[in-house]
């Protein structure tokens, strides 16, 4: 960033030495691309030859009496409207507003800044898809669609953090064009908040019925950007990655939309599945509780309408004041899809048990060290005793301790624990304190590796496949 500001200051301060541009660059410049779809006129820019077409609406945005609640469809018209920029982001949990570790707060306090928001273009306008596609596509061109969704611990990210234009020139290049889609969808507090209140109003799951329409969005509209609506693959990484299994379970597996299927394959890149507790259970009870005592909410009345009424700060503040995935708890998070009965009938895992998933084909992978930096914020579990009390207190709160005890066995002790485990083939080093790394291997065996084995293999007994291909990479 700094060396972005310095290049900014030097052309301000010395224009003069520069030619000015040539016609070539000049007609590259104000190059773009328009796409006509029955909301509005949109106008994209074109690229390292991708047109590419930012922060489209799909929803009204939901801020004031539409905050925490499920997104309306955006059904007003656009007018002319100008993508040729990259999209803004939902508001985001760097890191907790109440960390117990300093530097974390002081984090998560600037980062909540008025100012900081404005400058990083977040705000609760912020429903939105982006389309690149090969430049010179037309309408009736019927690519494949491949749509995407971020990652981020259901507290971080947006649609721009990747942009589309390497993926979709590869396409060009091995003879496989497709229209690239990428969507926003809320995260953190704004997105994935729990609690009874939002159980009994059936506002649940708020993240994931974004996404799901910025699917119905693609299914009326990518045909006339030249893609096809019945050859949609979704494709996520790690929060992604867990979104793209939810959009398979969502209402019991039921992908279709207006009588046709919403997408025909599926990609999970670190995620999968992620049992959980109900909206209205213990944990999730807990984090409404304190996001509704840290704004100031309790005690009046319905303390929903409190929070929708809140100034955005004042609410982001609230509702960042639970701890984050880079804290003590990790991926023990404050956030995250939970059962409500509507869009998530059971646990997850229980879905897929039940065989009530839109069994498309699939690709599922996961990195080889995933729990590794999971497990930075842990220092002072330098014990099995000690490592015993943390996963049943945040992870397995109905196991006995013999359980756990059996449980932290199967992992190797002494120097092999340190030589054998994550992040793996680093021999001695990385031993950042004692116990990390067989934790480390613990903790990506349980939240990745563990899930993603149980999904492939209740496939394989629910659809009768023929076979898995065990392997792309590294076992």
């Amino acid at each position: 960033m700094f060396r972005n500001i310095l290049a900014v200051a030097l052309l301000a301060g010395s224009s003069l030495a520069f030619p000015e541009p040539t016609e070539a660059l000049a007609e590259r410049a104000d190059k773009t691309a328009t796409v006509v779809i029955p909301s509005a006129t949109i106008l994209g820019n074109v690229k390292n030859k991708v047109e590419s077409f930012g922060g489209i609406p799909y929803a009204e945005p939901p801020e004031g009496k539409l905050r925490l609640r499920p997104p309306k469809r955006l059904e007003r018209s656009l007018g002319t409207f100008d993508g040729t920029g990259p999209a803004g982001a939902c508001p985001q949990m760097v890191a907790s507003t109440e960390s117990k570790d300093v530097l974390f707060d002081l984090l998560g306090s600037i980062a909540n800044l008025p100012f900081v928001q404005t400058v990083t273009g977040q705000s609760e306008d912020c429903l939105t898809i982006t389309v690149a596609r090969p430049e010179g596509t037309k309408a009736d061109a019927k690519l494949p669609v491949l749509f995407w969704i971020f990652g981020g611990g259901f507290q971080l990210g947006w649609s721009s953090m990747y942009d589309g234009t390497g993926l979709v020139n590869y396409g060009v290049d091995i003879n496989q064009p497709f229209v690239f889609v990428a969507v926003n969808y809320r995260v953190g507090g704004f997105g994935f908040m729990p609690g009874k209140d939002l159980q009994d109003e059936g506002s649940g799951n708020l993240g994931l019925l974004d996404q799901r329409m910025g699917l119905e969005w693609v299914a009326d509209n990518i045909a006339r950007f030249g893609g096809d609506p019945e050859k949609v693959t979704i494709w996520g990484e790690s929060a992604g990655a867990i979104s793209v299994f939810n959009q398979m379970v969502l209402f019991d597996g039921d992908n279709k939309y207006k009588g046709k299927p919403l997408f025909r394959g599926a990609i999970m890149n670190s995620g999968s599945i992620v049992p959980c507790d109900p909206l209205d259970g213990t944990k999730g009870q807990a984090v409404y509780d304190q996001v509704v005592k840290a704004a100031g909410c309790g005690g009046k009345g319905n303390a929903l309408d409190c929070l929708r009424g809140l100034d955005y700060i004042d609410f982001l503040n609230a509702a960042n004041s639970v701890p984050g995935i880079l804290s003590y708890n990790s991926l023990a998070l404050s956030y995250l899809p939970r059962p409500d009965g509507r869009t998530l009938t059971d646990s997850p895992d229980a879905l897929v048990l039940a065989g009530k998933y839109a069994a498309v084909p699939m690709i599922i992978g996961n990195q080889e060290d995933e729990g590794t930096l999971f497990s930075l914020f842990q220092s002072n579990l330098t014990s099995d005793a000690k490592l015993a009390t943390y996963l049943k207190d945040y992870y397995f709160n109905h196991a006995s301790n013999s359980q756990l005890k059996e449980l932290i066995s199967t992992y190797r002790t002494g120097l092999t624990a340190i030589t054998r485990n994550s992040p793996f083939r680093s021999g001695i080093l990385n031993e950042i304190f004692p116990g990390f790394k067989k934790r480390a291997a613990l903790l990506g065996d349980l939240v990745f590796i563990l899930t993603r084995r149980v999904f492939c293999y209740s496939h394989l007994w629910h659809t009768g496949a023929s076979h898995i291909l065990p392997r792309l990479a590294q076992p």
